[in-house]
């Protein structure tokens, strides 16, 4: 009784010590200020929120010009750049390898339905980097024998490592996935920084972590797809509450044309060679890391609701919430069961 009597002797002034701790960290917390970053990257702003006592934006936006140095078709000297001019640059552990090997896993896994390879057929049908239109079944089926996720591959050799290309007419487009891609390396930035509570926004792609100024999950609004090229429109479809996931949205109500009465999305099916024209109209994935959720966001709209639920079937870490056209026409709802505690509306 009483070796018990001096253990808790012992324990309260630790106990004691660890309470008071806890409730200072808290009041720091509580009283430490959210600093807000907003700029221009990737062709698209970004906008960060973050617990922090001093302004890292210096810091982020370095970070996402590395990321923009790696993976940008409009900066010449960009490794992409370099790779689809016929150089070989090494990539040896840098970000541009990364990425390359998070897209190539998720390209295997939807059986192509992610390909970076895609560009030159964006371009063909005027979403790309180019601006022709229309190209004619001719054109896109010779466009196809130079796409195909299978027709790259990295190489080492003694002095690093490349891209090696099948066909030297093989281009490769980062777009859909750096913007996630960039979320992530954000994130990591802050949370190096000893950063817990923030959300990161580049373009629609989202990384969220801890709680907001109010102490509660991020929410985040899912915008009802309604055709809006202009990006004017601003109606949300429902509200999710995140922490500690990332997110992200592909749609084609807003990138599209219409030509002969006939829609024309920028979403293309890397094996037909021709816009997507499956039953999705908005594809929202949430995942651990936003490079992923962008892939895969935009890979379901390729394989459309049934093979998208396949995909998921396989991949329980993966959270959907799909807006489809249903035989009649009319917008309906799917989402994953895992999904029902984020949605607030």
């Amino acid at each position: 009784m009483k070796n018990n009597n001096r253990k808790l002797v012992w324990q309260l002034p630790f106990l004691t010590f660890l309470v008071i701790g806890s409730i200072l960290i808290v009041r720091q917390q509580h009283n430490m200020p959210f600093q807000h970053d907003n700029g221009f990257i990737f062709g698209t702003v970004y906008d960060i929120k973050y617990q922090c006592d001093s302004n890292l934006q210096q810091s982020v936006k370095a970070e996402l010009d590395k990321v923009d140095k790696a993976m940008s078709m409009f900066n010449k000297e960009s490794t992409v750049s370099k790779i689809n001019r016929g150089e070989r640059p090494d990539i040896s552990g840098t970000m541009f390898e990364e990425l390359y090997n998070t897209a190539s896993l998720i390209s295997k896994d939807t059986q192509g339905a992610f390909d970076i390879t895609v560009s030159p057929l964006v371009n063909a049908w005027g979403f790309g980097f180019k601006n022709a239109m229309m190209p004619t079944k001719g054109q896109v089926d010779s466009m196809l024998q130079f796409v195909g996720y299978e027709k790259i591959s990295l190489i080492k050799e003694h002095n690093g490592t490349f891209v090696d290309k099948k066909d030297s007419r093989v281009t490769l487009d980062l777009s859909s996935i750096a913007k996630g891609y960039g979320c992530d390396i954000v994130a990591r930035l802050l949370r190096e920084r000893g950063v817990r509570n923030f959300m990161i926004n580049i373009g629609g792609e989202i990384v969220a972590s801890g709680t907001n100024e109010n102490a509660k999950p991020w929410q985040i609004g899912v915008n009802k797809p309604t055709d809006d090229s202009l990006n004017t429109n601003g109606d949300i479809q429902t509200i999710l509450s995140i922490r500690d996931k990332a997110m992200a949205t592909s749609g084609n109500y807003r990138n599209f044309y219409y030509k002969d009465g006939k829609k024309y999305a920028h979403t293309i099916d890397p094996h037909s060679g021709y816009p997507v024209q499956h039953n999705i109209l908005s594809s929202t994935v949430i995942a651990d890391n936003c490079a992923t959720a962008d892939a895969y966001a935009t890979a379901f709209m390729v394989l459309g609701l049934e093979g998208a639920k396949a995909v998921l079937n396989r991949r329980p870490e993966l959270m959907a919430y799909f807006i489809y056209a249903d035989k009649d026409g009319k917008n309906a709802i799917w989402y994953s069961p895992s999904m029902k505690s984020l949605i607030n509306k």
